[in-house]
């Protein structure tokens, strides 16, 4: 008979490895895994948090490892550590993480985590686990050392869970229901975990998850019913919610149809309806142009790491080479698709000035342009800047923060 824990543990294990050792973001591996949802949800956050909290377990380990150990290794001592540390039995993570390991490495396993234990190391006392070099250096150039530092306490705690609502004017009501705090954009944030889809008004559809900062991108829009939108990189769906939310006639494009597979099931539970194209956008041809578009366009999505810890592992920078042309490309396009004096959002989940406002001086340049941002009264007057704003993790601290994001809204003068 399986221990208690141990099939959620060895879940946790194999998707932090393949994090580690093969660049492959958390989701991506949980998507392939079968498991029962309660397993697979403390599978999914014990990995994560293992991840988040790994240059705190990596200080401890140091002195007790002549050399670093392949990554199957790694990930079980990372995973023993954190769950210690965040109130597990040692002796239940500590057996648990032998037990899965391979015959050769029972040994090594147990005697690093005794001899960790044995230090008795004040865990708060190590900080704020640091961002890699990859990310800091250029971002401490962006945005100065103590902005990185502040974004950096953000990530090192778990972020809470943000819902926007089908209906807005219920907002109170589902506040109560689920015990959440309405924040000043409308979305409600719950300190609670668990089993999303036990919560209620998840099977009617009364909600969706959606982290606070992904849904300002879709309020700058201001969609009105009947106005012919498009999403562009829609998947998976909060922001064709949103608008299709307004009333809008919304098109939803996405290049991956799995991920547009996940928009269609979101939309059916929450009962809106939108037209989708599954294609590229670079080659499409749609019927008509829009009154206007939003483009979540692909970036190195650095902004959502306090959600995402695995992608300081996942990822090294090196695929701005490939997305910046791509993002320029996309904002090209999308003005070819949309009327005289249209509305356009460009918006990136990136904490890089050259995923936004580098790319929107540019269009400006490019195209006859103009720039422009309502005095709206939930935007945060930190947010603003001379090209749209920016959103950082920091941003909200004392609440939980909220993801990076850069978001630009632009009127097409042609």
């Amino acid at each position: 008979m399986a221990k208690p824990g141990s099939l959620a543990r060895a879940a946790a294990a194999k998707a932090m490895t393949a994090v580690t050792k093969e660049q492959v973001m958390l989701r991506d591996v949980f998507a392939d895994l079968s498991l029962p949802p309660a397993e697979l949800a403390r599978a999914q956050r014990l990995a994560t948090n293992a991840l988040r909290f790994a240059p705190r377990s990596d200080q401890l380990l140091g002195p007790h490892l002549r050399m670093k150990p392949e990554d199957e290794v790694m990930s079980l001592l990372r995973l023993a550590i954190y769950e210690i540390n965040s109130g597990a039995p040692a002796h239940a993570a500590i057996d648990g993480a032998v037990d899965l390991a391979s015959k050769s490495k029972k040994g090594l396993i147990n005697a690093v985590l005794r001899n960790v234990q044995r230090t008795a190391t004040d865990w708060d006392s190590l900080g704020a686990p640091k961002m890699p070099k990859w990310l800091k250096k250029p971002l401490t150039k962006a945005w100065g050392k103590a902005a990185v530092e502040a974004m950096e306490a953000v990530h090192a705690t778990e972020p809470p869970l943000d819902l926007t609502l089908k209906d807005a004017t219920q907002a109170d009501h589902w506040a109560k229901e689920l015990g959440a705090t309405i924040l000043p954009n409308g979305s409600l944030r719950l300190v609670k975990t668990g089993q999303v889809s036990n919560f209620p008004g998840f099977e009617d559809g009364a909600w969706w998850v959606q982290d606070a900062g992904a849904t300002v991108a879709a309020k700058l829009l201001d969609a009105q019913p009947g106005e012919m939108i498009l999403d562009l990189c829609a998947a998976p769906g909060g922001k064709t919610m949103q608008l299709t939310a307004a009333g809008s006639d919304v098109t939803a494009l996405d290049i991956s149809g799995p991920r547009l597979k996940r928009l269609e099931q979101n939309l059916q539970r929450t009962g809106h309806k939108a037209n989708l194209v599954t294609t590229d956008a670079l080659h499409w041809e749609p019927e008509a142009q829009f009154d206007a578009i939003l483009l979540d366009a692909p970036c190195s999505a650095t902004g959502t790491l306090r959600r995402h810890p695995d992608l300081a592992f996942a990822k090294d920078g090196n695929e701005l080479t490939a997305l910046l042309p791509l993002q320029a490309a996309l904002i090209d396009r999308a003005l070819t698709y949309l009327k005289p004096n249209g509305r356009l959002i460009y918006c990136t989940c990136s904490l890089f000035p050259d995923e936004g406002e580098a790319q929107i001086e540019a269009a400006l340049e490019r195209h006859a342009l103009k720039s422009t941002l309502p005095n709206a009264p939930w935007i945060d007057p930190k947010w603003r800047t001379d090209l749209g704003l920016r959103l950082r993790p920091d941003h909200w601290a004392e609440i939980g923060g909220i993801d990076g994001f850069f978001i630009a809204r632009l009127e097409n003068r042609a």
